[in-house]
C-alpha cells in the first residue's frame, strides 16, 4: 500500500513539473476567406485624390494576399474625363449606364468638392447610389461622401461619421442621424463611414481585416508600408 502511495506521489510531482501548454489565442474567422468581391468607386468631378486612391490601393493589393481578392474599378455618371479637386485627369472604367458594368459588392463613395451642396441635388447621382448601395454587401464613404450616402437613404437608422470639421454641418443637414466625432471610422452593419484624408487607409484596411482576416490585412499593409494593428485604431463598431 505504501508502495502504491509513493508511485502516485511521484506521478503527481512529475505531472506538476511539466510545462503547461499556453492557451491558444482566440481566432476571429474572416467572414469571406478566399471570396472575391467587386468594388466600385464613385469617381465624379471634384473627387479628392486621397479619398479615392487610399481605398483603391488597399483593395487592389488584396489580390496578392488571398485566393479571392477585391476587383476594383471606377464609375461615373458618364464616360467623360473626370478632373479631381487637385487637378488629375482620370477616365472612368464604367458609366452608370454601361451595359457591361459588373455586379457591385462594395460601393465606395470618396469625398468630392460638392458633396455637401450641388451633388445632393443631382437626382441621377443620388438615385444610382440609392439603387446600387441598397443591393451591395458593403457601402463605404470617405470624408464628405457620407453626405451623399445619407441623402441616398443609406445611413437611415445607422451610426456614422464624416470629416471632422464638417460634423456640425452633417448633423444640421441630417438631424435624425446618430453622428460620432473624434474617431477614424464607424462600422454599422454593412455601412462604413470614415473621417477621410489619411484616415481613409484605416477604414480600408479594417474592411480587408473584416473580410479576409488579420494576416491578409498585415500583408496588404506591408505592401504599402503600413503597420496594421487593429488595436491602434480609434473606431466604433455598432453591434
Amino acid at each position: 500500500m505504501k508502495t502504491v502511495k509513493k508511485i502516485c506521489l511521484i506521478i503527481l510531482i512529475v505531472t506538476a513539473c511539466q510545462p503547461q501548454a499556453e492557451k491558444a489565442p482566440v481566432q476571429i474567422k474572416p467572414v469571406a476567406e478566399g471570396q472575391s468581391f467587386n468594388a466600385a468607386f464613385l469617381m465624379i468631378d471634384g473627387v479628392y485624390n486621397s479619398e479615392l486612391i487610399a481605398p483603391y490601393d488597399i483593395f487592389q493589393h488584396t489580390i496578392f494576399h488571398t485566393d479571392g481578392g477585391i476587383n476594383v474599378f471606377t464609375v461615373n455618371e458618364t464616360m467623360d474625363t473626370v478632373t479631381t479637386f487637385e487637378g488629375l485627369k482620370l477616365i472612368p472604367h464604367f458609366s452608370f449606364d454601361s451595359p457591361d458594368l459588373p455586379e457591385i459588392d462594395i460601393l465606395v463613395v470618396p469625398s468630392a468638392e460638392h458633396n455637401m451642396d450641388s451633388d445632393l441635388e443631382n437626382e441621377k447621382l443620388i438615385n444610382w447610389v440609392t439603387e446600387i448601395g441598397g443591393k451591395a454587401k458593403y457601402v463605404m464613404s470617405l470624408c464628405d461622401g457620407a453626405f451623399v450616402l445619407a441623402k441616398a437613404g443609406l445611413v437611415d437608422g445607422k451610426e456614422s461619421t464624416t470629416f471632422p470639421t464638417d460634423i456640425e454641418r452633417y448633423r444640421k443637414t441630417f438631424p435624425e442621424l446618430t453622428v460620432h466625432e473624434g474617431v477614424s471610422f464607424v462600422h454599422d452593419d454593412m455601412l462604413l463611414t470614415s473621417a477621410g484624408g489619411a484616415k481613409s487607409y484605416d477604414v480600408s484596411l479594417y474592411l480587408v481585416h473584416h473580410l479576409y482576416g488579420d494576416q491578409v490585412a498585415k500583408g496588404v499593409g506591408r505592401g504599402l508600408v503600413i503597420d496594421w494593428e487593429l488595436s491602434d485604431y480609434k473606431f466604433i463598431r455598432v453591434e
